[in-house]
């Protein structure tokens, strides 16, 4: 039986993030410009997996290999992921573009086998920190945003899915203005370096004993690369330690950390930390933290 591409919860969640007028269409539209595009480049899908920009669809390649086909409705969604991806062309840290037809929002990528994620496991330190200093260690581009709009676009998405909804009264307007303030003076300042944007456990799987653990699904821009620490340093947080226990474990492993831009990273991002756990009812010691760090 052929995989189910859209179904009700997946429209619902993209018409949440691009509005119905472009949701709607695009996801009517989606069975004809998948099987156009595995006619294209002669694959076969076999599994769909959840997303909030689009669809990632698991597929079978020409010679059996398994390959991931993304689709987004809004075509800069690819054209920014394909040109952080670009950027790390050749990087074992990252997972490797196969083709593209941005013009449509579909990038085909390398599958990694077993692929599966870090979330959930225990933090292998010494991996994440050669994982950070390779993606951290290539030359930005040109065609990269700068951190800045990747700052500003965070909060303004946590803003706009704030009314109605069970974390209003934790995230109120001061304590969000004074965390993008935060976060704002520290993306205008800093080393630079290509930031990927997202890089928490489950945007890191598992590729084998031989490749090792691989970033995916980059938000990417230029910046400070401390700003892709904080979601690797909440991990001790929120298994009821500190933020210093986080630094202390990459440190040994990251050769130029700063922990003072590590930690302010930290207290910055704060509320955007809070917010899902939060918005899932999930009020505890870790979100109090969190709340109490960005005060």
């Amino acid at each position: 039986m052929a995989p189910v591409l859209i179904d009700a919860a997946a429209r619902a969640r993209l018409a949440a993030r691009f509005g119905a007028e472009l949701a709607g269409p695009w996801c009517d539209a989606l069975p004809d410009l998948v099987a156009r595009l595995c006619a294209r480049w002669g694959v076969t899908v076999r599994e769909t997996r959840p997303g909030n920009t689009g669809r990632t669809l698991l597929c079978t390649g020409p010679r059996g290999d398994l390959q991931v086909l993304k689709l987004t409705p809004d075509p800069d969604v690819a054209r920014l992921e394909f040109a952080g991806l670009r950027a790390w062309a050749g990087c074992p840290r990252a997972v490797q573009v196969l083709d593209s037809d941005l013009a449509a929002g579909a990038i085909l990528l390398e599958g990694l086998v077993p692929g599966t994620e870090l979330r959930g496991r225990d933090v292998p330190w010494p991996e994440i920190g050669a994982l950070l200093a390779e993606l951290h260690g290539v030359a930005p581009p040109a065609d990269l945003p700068p951190l800045t709009d990747r700052v500003r676009f965070m909060f303004d998405i946590t803003e706009r899915n704030l009314p109605g909804s069970p974390v209003e009264p934790y995230l109120t307007p001061e304590l969000l203005a004074r965390a993008r303030g935060r976060a704002l003076a520290l993306a205008e300042d800093g080393p630079l370096a290509v930031v990927h944007g997202d890089l928490h456990p489950g945007n890191v799987l598992d590729a084998g004993p031989r490749r090792g653990l691989v970033a995916i699904d980059p938000r990417p821009s230029v910046g400070d690369p401390a700003f892709d620490l904080a979601d690797w340093l909440y991990l001790p947080l929120a298994a009821g330690g500190t933020l210093d226990d986080g630094i202390e474990a990459l440190r040994p492993h990251l050769p130029g950390l700063d922990p003072a831009r590590a930690r302010a990273w930290c207290v910055a991002l704060a509320p955007l930390a809070a917010h899902a756990p939060l918005r899932r009812g999930e009020h505890t010691p870790f979100t109090d933290a969190l709340l109490e760090m960005a005060r």
